[in-house]
């Protein structure tokens, strides 16, 4: 049987979300964005707004420059928590196989479903419609037999679009879109393949399977089969975190350590909570760091055992923080820093600890801050630095 997979994608879905809530702001360019003055950053800009060249990730400042007259809203996470779950309840109408790749999108299994929906195009309609009159928001949708083509085919009607990939129609759909829209393909390899002469999926397809591989190892394959449409990944329900970080960007460059060292604890304990709400553990720690001219660097620990422990945590953080300031000979001006928890597991790695009795002391008091956290917010009660050894 021929598989039945759906992608569906929020059209611009925080900048729709305040148009729905705000009618006074439909059909004006809105940015959903972070203040100018705090170098804040676009999370989504309606389509009146892309037209203009506005776009996410794109610094405000850089946005209202293309569009001096845009609508700056701002962020407002928990309300876009709450049409997510609007949403992926209309979504687990139409299939226990539900994949979220994010707050806004999501991939659907409807394999087998003729009998309930009828065709897949007459399902993805109806979940259109569905979503619609459930929340008064647009989503485009791609059909097709695995998770690569559906996602791609969701991107090429925008908005409130529909396209609809058959096995016949994959050569078709593939061949004139630029070699970018391979997944894996980001600006170095794609320069390879412009060295190559390579300028669309086409061109990938009807290079020789030995001519990838050698050009690019173990991915010359991967290019391959997603060029000839094959994707045989399941469409996975449980899809888990693979890894849970915290970052801050400042208003101006910092170079006080001793304020770093807040922030960096701060983000470990924020970190360390999300691990223990979702009963995971992490076997390394990352400290990122961007300096004012936006190169970013990273450092990594692996710890003895995964924990969830926000001391333990803190520790490995800490000491990466330590190294970087003795690599810079001293602490340097600082854009964003961040921490990041990889390498996670349902298990803890209590058996290996040498220090039973101090953990358990440690995960009271990481229970008894999360219950107060819980109740009152993330910043009714913060750790302070331990003393200078």
């Amino acid at each position: 049987m021929t598989r039945q997979i759906l992608h569906v994608d929020m059209d611009a879905f925080f900048a729709a979300v305040e148009q729905r809530d705000q009618p006074e702001l439909r059909g004006k360019p809105v940015l959903v964005a972070g203040p100018v003055e705090g170098r804040g950053v676009v999370s989504a800009a309606s389509y009146e707004a892309r037209c203009y060249g506005c776009g996410s990730a794109m610094p405000t400042a850089t946005a209202l420059r293309l569009c001096p007259h845009a609508v700056v809203i701002p962020v407002r996470h928990g309300r876009y928590r709450e049409a997510s779950r609007e949403v992926f309840r209309v979504f687990d109408e139409f299939s226990p196989l539900v994949e979220p790749l994010s707050i806004d999108e999501a991939f659907l299994d409807l394999t087998g479903t003729d009998a309930l929906f009828g065709s897949a195009e007459a399902a993805a309609r109806r979940l259109k419609a569905r979503v619609r009159e459930a929340t008064a928001l647009t989503a485009s949708v791609g059909v097709a037999p695995n998770k690569f083509l559906a996602k791609l085919a969701s991107d090429l009607r925008k908005p409130d679009g529909l396209v609809v990939v058959t096995p016949e129609t994959v050569e078709a759909t593939l061949d004139p879109l630029p070699v970018g829209r391979l997944w894996g393909v980001g600006a170095a390899t794609l320069k390879r393949f412009e060295s190559l002469g390579v300028q669309t999926i086409g061109d990938v397809r009807r290079l020789p399977l030995d001519r990838l591989r050698r050009e690019f190892g173990d991915l010359g394959e991967h290019f391959h089969r997603l060029s000839q449409g094959v994707d045989d990944r399941p469409v996975s329900p449980d899809r888990e975190a693979k890894s849970i970080s915290h970052e801050t960007t400042f208003a101006r460059d910092v170079s006080d350590l001793d304020h770093l060292r807040t922030v960096t604890l701060h983000q470990v304990e924020d970190v360390a909570y999300r691990l223990r709400r979702l009963q995971r553990y992490a076997r390394t720690v990352t400290l990122k760091i961007r300096y004012p001219d936006f190169r970013t660097i990273t450092r990594s620990t692996t710890l003895l055992a995964p924990t969830q422990l926000t001391n333990a945590l803190w520790r490995a953080a800490s000491e990466l923080l330590d190294e970087w300031t003795a690599e810079r000979g001293g602490p340097t001006p600082v854009r964003l820093i961040g921490v990041g928890a990889g390498n996670l597991s349902g298990e803890d790695g209590r058996q290996l600890s040498l220090f039973e009795e101090a953990d358990g002391r440690q995960r009271k008091l990481d229970a008894a801050l999360d219950a107060i956290r819980a109740r009152f917010g993330p910043d009714a009660v913060r750790r302070r630095l331990p003393p200078e050894k």
